[in-house]
């Protein structure tokens, strides 16, 4: 099966939960983007309680009206600090924090002019930190609909042409309903995250970003994935 979604910033830890068992994950690039959603902004979890981060982009008014793929980063606010001061002073006495700060510093400071880059370098050094492999491709053209198992997809990318059928994923995990509940026994249907123990208390907050999870977890982050 071949898991077809947009790409986020920090997605949050049930995304990586949907990735187990499938074969490949194929990454939305041709879509309109979308605004308030987890394409540009992650939550984590701090003293004050759960806090977005958002990533701004240039001429967000009318993002909406451009490919996700060519919406760029907006450097004159100084979002990079802000952001790496608030996982500083949310995780920085975590178990795992110091383990991972400087993998994920190194990419912020790259600056990479699009979201769409920034996102998929750190969506593959998570995928590593989660010890996750399997192919990751961009569409090459945007379908309303694809199909999911009658006419399966096929994939060409070290699969051997395999035919595999595709779950749209698409925008089904968002800030505003950040844990859906599909139908059982259906292509959309995904494990929830195990709880673990979060730096800040009390009780078990779900749809924060991987980020938490690495942070408290390190590399046994992925046992709760399952």
């Amino acid at each position: 099966m071949i898991l077809l979604t947009e790409l986020h910033y920090h997605p949050p830890a049930e995304f990586f939960a949907k990735l187990l068992g499938t074969d490949a994950l194929l990454l939305e690039a041709h879509e309109h983007y979308r605004k308030q959603t987890y394409r540009n902004r992650c939550l984590i979890r701090t003293a004050q309680g759960v806090q977005p981060l958002t990533v701004p982009v240039i001429d967000g008014n009318r993002a909406e009206k451009v490919k996700s793929s060519a919406i760029e980063i907006d450097y004159r606010q100084n979002w990079i600090h802000r952001h790496w001061r608030t996982l500083q002073t949310a995780y920085g006495n975590s178990p795992y924090f110091e383990y991972y700060a400087d993998y994920l510093h190194d990419i912020y400071v790259s600056k990479p002019a699009l979201l769409f880059d920034l996102n998929l370098a750190f969506l593959r050094l998570l995928l590593r930190c989660l010890r996750l492999t399997l192919p990751v491709v961009t569409t090459t053209e945007y379908h309303v609909q694809y199909p999911i198992s009658a006419q399966p997809f096929s994939l060409n990318s070290g699969l051997n042409d395999r035919l595999l059928a595709v779950a749209d994923q698409r925008d089904c995990l968002t800030p505003k309903n950040p844990v859906i509940s599909p139908e059982p026994d259906t292509p959309a249907a995904s494990p929830r995250v195990r709880p673990y123990p979060q730096v800040f208390g009390p009780g078990f907050e779900p749809g924060l970003s991987i980020l938490d999870l690495l942070f408290s977890q390190g590399p046994a982050a992925g046992n709760f994935l399952r």
